[in-house]
């Protein structure tokens, strides 16, 4: 059987490439769905970091950390605010300061595995949604509360 490159064995879908992709094509269909992108982004890339940039996980791991502490609202409020100040016209840049309370990415990773994993995430008739939009929400909760506990195992970051 196929494994992926965070550890986790190949599901129905394929391996978690296959889900996330499925997930970011479903988003675009359902913009309820969609206001869980940015974690689904972060949780992906912190699981696969291969698959992004290296000076963007430590970001994407505060990220992470603020949406597991205020939840889903805070997270879509930073993201507009975010939005709203990387427009061309405003030129103020990115603000850091929302998420400097929260710790940084620990070094020495990836970590080996993770207990959950986008492999792991049901998927039937509905897609992603098929038992509903809060159970997705509570799914993607547990997939960034596994990735958070992976990488903060490894030690405090720097």
């Amino acid at each position: 059987m196929a494994q992926c490159d965070c550890g986790a064995t190949a599901g129905p879908l394929g391996v978690c490439a296959d889900y996330y992709n499925t997930i970011l094509a479903e988003e675009q269909l359902d913009p309820e769905m969609y206001r869980w992108h940015a974690v689904v982004v972060c949780v992906y890339l912190l699981q696969h970091p291969s698959r992004g940039h290296e000076k963007y996980l430590d970001g994407q791991f505060r990220w992470l950390q603020l949406y597991l502490d205020q939840g889903l609202d805070a997270t879509l409020r930073l993201r507009a605010h975010q939005v709203a100040r990387n427009n061309h016209r405003s030129r103020a840049g990115y603000d850091l300061a929302p998420l400097e309370p929260y710790a940084p990415l620990p070094p020495g990773g990836p970590p080996a595995s993770f207990r959950t994993s986008f492999t792991d995430l049901p998927y039937g008739d509905g897609g992603f949604i098929l038992d509903g939009h809060a159970a997705y929400g509570e799914r993607m909760r547990t997939l960034a509360e596994a990735t958070e506990v992976a990488w903060k195992r490894l030690g405090p970051g720097t």
